[in-house]
């Protein structure tokens, strides 16, 4: 058992990811399992120089400390590639020649445009062949399959109906997606050549042994994917917590992407304080004479976090 933190090195911490940091720190700890710090590098044009030394060196400000060395998604490679080599084999994913384009001109085809600010799903287009075409990227099957032994290897036999996931979020309880219907068979491998974002973390997740994942609510739309492949590959699938977003002025999440501020860490307990006001804990001291140091707050922390997400819900 044991949680786990996994930022992208593509800036510093912000108000956000602090919030993602603590809930997943404090669950951990709450519940008596190893609290691990993944640097998530495996969209490289997008990690910056520095980036990782200063996320590390901000959460120890908070009193942030894994419980074993930090794992890099750069160093994992050869375990993606033999989850992507069985899925291959067992024909559950296939190479794909498509563009972007490629996919709008095969919607628009049959009427449908991309919607503003969305993505088209993918229409299965290479399932049955590159047709002469180079191979692009790796898609892995998004539809209701099962395998069948032939030529003494198991091979994957779709029975045409959708792939709908359920799960139960311990904040946002029960969650459902059709997968089928609403991403469509999804990219492992990028065209190119980098894993993608939700391959990794499921075997990364499975190889750290992390079976309490704790992350911001706008991952929560990931979640039917990771338990797809989970299940595919025969790993483990963890129990999940998606907290509340911390909101920039224009109503959107606060990201590097939107312009997020580093965190100012002069005064770590401050900063601390605002992330738990953004989990809805209450955590009150009796020493109101005295500032808490920031382990002392943290303790505090920590038990507030398990009569609000932990014994309450029975996640033990």
């Amino acid at each position: 058992m044991a949680g786990r933190f996994a930022p992208s090195p593509t800036g510093p911490l912000h108000a956000g990811s602090l919030v993602a940091a603590l809930a997943s720190w404090l669950d951990a700890r709450a519940l008596g399992i190893p609290w691990w710090v993944r640097i998530e590098d495996v969209d490289i044009p997008r990690c910056v120089a520095g980036a990782e030394q200063q996320i590390l060196s901000q959460l120890a400000a908070c009193g942030l400390y894994p419980d074993g060395p930090v794992w890099r998604q750069s160093d994992r490679a050869d375990a993606y590639a033999r989850a992507l080599d069985m899925l291959l084999q067992r024909g559950l994913a296939y190479p794909c020649a498509c563009t972007r384009s490629d996919i709008e001109a095969a919607w628009a085809a049959q009427g449908v445009v991309r919607p503003r600010h969305g993505e088209l799903v993918y229409p299965g287009t290479c399932r049955g062949g590159l047709a002469g075409r180079p191979e692009r990227a790796i898609r892995v099957r998004s539809d209701a399959v099962h395998g069948i032994e032939r030529d003494g290897r198991e091979h994957a036999v779709s029975d045409g109906s959708d792939l709908v996931v359920d799960w139960t979020d311990r904040r946002l309880g029960p969650q459902q997606q059709n997968l089928t219907r609403s991403v469509g068979d999804f990219v492992l491998r990028r065209a190119d050549g980098l894993w993608a974002y939700q391959l990794a973390v499921v075997v990364d997740d499975a190889a750290q042994g992390v079976t309490h994942v704790v992350r911001g609510e706008d991952l929560a739309d990931n979640t039917a994917r990771q338990i797809h492949l989970q299940r595919l590959l025969g790993l483990p699938t963890p129990t999940y917590l998606h907290v509340p977003l911390v909101l920039g002025a224009d109503g959107e999440k606060l990201s590097k992407q939107n312009g997020a501020t580093a965190l100012d860490l002069s005064d770590p307990l401050s900063a601390l304080q605002d992330a738990a006001k953004v989990l809805g804990l209450d955590v009150e001291g009796t020493d109101h004479d005295r500032k808490p140091s920031v382990n002392e707050w943290l303790a505090r922390a920590v038990q507030a976090w398990a009569q609000r997400y932990v014994w309450r819900s029975g996640n033990q």
